[in-house]
């Protein structure tokens, strides 16, 4: 077992090397909630404050950590490799809605996301930021501290910039499927001998 590691509760599912497991870590008395039927990959790290919803998947090397405030995560949320979730202390909180995925190599830090959204690979959410419903965020954006992303809004550039609309129904469609899409994923793990 990883030093700090504890047993996983039976209705979360990990990779099948019996060497390697997630990181579930108690800090000042804050223990990781995870709901049911969650894939947590070998070296993710969940540390502290954080609730997340059933149907979760949490990729290779992303870190989640709540030691300093809170982190909430919606149901259905996929959390891909290498990807931080953080907060300030005492100044922000980070809040994920349902359906929503977090491409590679994204920090989200102490903002809100709203459900259904799509963070694109390599982005920056920075504290205080509110992504809306729907809302797609492109790779490589720097979502600045403060910034209000509306429902169904297309940004992109560093810093982003509000770059159009998108059709409601599309970006559900597009936005649900890559949810359910790293649902499925997550149990070919279970597949693995």
């Amino acid at each position: 077992m990883l030093y700090g590691a504890r047993p996983l509760k039976k209705d979360i599912k990990t990779t099948k090397n019996k060497n390697n497991m997630a990181i579930i870590k108690k800090v000042r008395g804050y223990e990781p909630k995870v709901g049911s039927n969650c894939f947590l990959a070998d070296n993710a790290v969940v540390v502290g404050d954080v609730t997340m919803g059933d149907d979760c998947s949490i990729w290779f090397g992303a870190v989640l950590r709540g030691d300093v405030n809170t982190i909430t995560i919606g149901n259905r949320v996929n959390i891909q490799d290498n990807s931080t979730i953080h907060t300030l202390y005492e100044k922000s909180v980070t809040e994920i809605g349902n359906d929503v995925s977090i491409g590679h190599n994204v920090v989200i830090h102490g903002a809100k996301i709203g459900d259904m959204a799509l963070i694109g690979m390599g982005s920056v959410i920075l504290d205080h930021a509110e992504i809306g419903e729907g809302a797609i965020i492109a790779a490589g954006s720097v979502v600045l501290g403060g910034t209000k992303v509306g429902a169904h809004e297309l940004w992109a550039g560093s810093p982003a910039k509000f770059k159009k609309m998108v059709d409601p129904s599309q970006a559900s469609e597009i936005n649900v499927k890559i949810a359910k899409n790293y649902l499925m994923y997550s149990t070919w793990y279970d597949q693995e001998e």
